[in-house]
């Protein structure tokens, strides 16, 4: 049995980062490991999250420690909490690094841990480059990544990132678990009907935080161009669902939904989309698209497979390693023209195409994996 402490954000706060650390230690303590979480206490300062809230008003999750102690500006916390973590002499520290503000809190916590001379460091990169570029990145980004005796990442890209910081450390390429802890499937009827969409509709959906490098103003684009050019197909009347919170100004969207007469063709349901609702949204969609710009993974992708349902992505980054081209899901360009032909294609296939696709290939993605690959570079390191 070994005794880990994952470093990352935990329950109040909210989020993909959040639920996976969630789900991942649980596997941990099911395999008959020792684990808990070490969150933030301040995890952005106020001026820096582009969202409505960093916290949930759901439920903790049962059965599971989760610290929230690191305080993402204050250098002497990151001592404090460094030290606490130093006597604590967990046999491996799981620390989550998604963005290079982070570097220097994690980064010294880290170095203070390090000083026991017993406890293994395993990084799980979801970036090595940010989306959004910022001064600072790079020594930031290398500060933290020099803490660190080993890595998982889960796509080529990050791999590929990584490398051009760090070329000797050891490192796996995970794949992304399913997030299978959003409750089990349900009927596209018994969704619709909670959404109040009509049963009968094609309802394709976006889903996320709305983002520029996430592409949901090309994806609008094509609505128009799957109005204008493919009057009879397949495809003819679909509406785009979009679950998500803005993560930047909305105005410009709102304008160009405006400007295309979008407005009745849309289900725009932009606030934060809870855990519980999560399911809801899934499993009244017909296909999902992620019509990303750039990308490196996506937990967009994991999710589809759990509720069974299909995606459209575009061929840019780590998106199209997950998806079997037209089994389990089509990749497109990422512009307008292409999204658009391609949920036109969509539709000529039927979504129950893609089902039995979906249900042979969901199997290879088990968090039993990626509790392995922490334990082996554990041994290794």
């Amino acid at each position: 049995m070994a005794r880990i402490i994952m470093i990352g954000p935990g329950h109040p706060l909210r989020g993909g980062l959040s639920t996976f650390n969630q789900r991942l230690a649980k596997e941990f303590i099911h395999e008959g490991h020792e684990c808990s979480i070490y969150s933030f206490s301040l995890q952005y300062p106020s001026i820096l999250f582009p969202g409505k809230t960093q916290y949930s008003d759901e439920s903790p999750p049962e059965n599971l420690r989760i610290e929230s102690a690191i305080n993402s500006i204050n250098p002497l916390n990151w001592i404090k909490v460094g030290n606490s973590l130093k006597r604590e002499r967990p046999d491996i520290i799981f620390v989550r690094f998604w963005l290079p503000f982070m570097g220097p809190a994690l980064g010294t916590i880290l170095r203070r841990i390090k000083t026991n001379n017993h406890t293994k460091i395993i990084c799980i990169a979801d970036n090595i480059i940010p989306h959004e570029k910022r001064p600072g990145d790079k020594p930031f980004t290398n500060y933290f990544i020099k803490s660190c005796d080993a890595f998982i990442v889960m796509s080529e890209t990050v791999l590929k990132d990584l490398r051009s910081f760090e070329k000797n450390k050891p490192a796996q390429l995970v794949p992304h678990p399913l997030f299978d802890n959003f409750g089990e499937l349900i009927t596209k009827t018994e969704a619709r009907k909670h959404l109040g969409i009509p049963v009968n509709e094609k309802v394709i959906l976006f889903f996320g935080f709305i983002r520029k490098y996430k592409g949901l103003d090309i994806l609008l684009e094509a609505m128009q161009i799957l109005k204008n050019k493919f009057p009879h197909s397949a495809a003819t009347g679909v509406k785009l669902m979009v679950a998500g919170e803005f993560y930047e100004d909305e105005k410009n969207y709102r304008e160009l939904i405006a400007q295309m007469d979008l407005a009745g063709d849309l289900y725009l349901h932009t606030s934060f989309i809870t855990d519980s609702e999560v399911k809801y949204y899934l499993g009244a969609a017909d296909v999902i698209v992620q019509p990303y710009r750039n990308a490196t993974q996506s937990g967009v992708t994991p999710l589809a497979y759990h509720f069974e349902k299909p995606t459209i992505v575009t061929n840019v980054g780590g998106l199209p390693a997950m998806v079997v081209d037209n089994k389990t899901g089509l990749i497109t360009e990422p512009d307008a023209e292409h999204i658009a032909s391609t949920i036109a294609a969509f539709y000529e296939l039927g979504e129950n195409y893609f089902i039995p696709h979906l249900r042979l290939e969901k199997q290879k993605y088990s968090w039993h994996n990626m509790v392995r690959a922490v334990l082996q570079l554990a041994e290794e390191v």
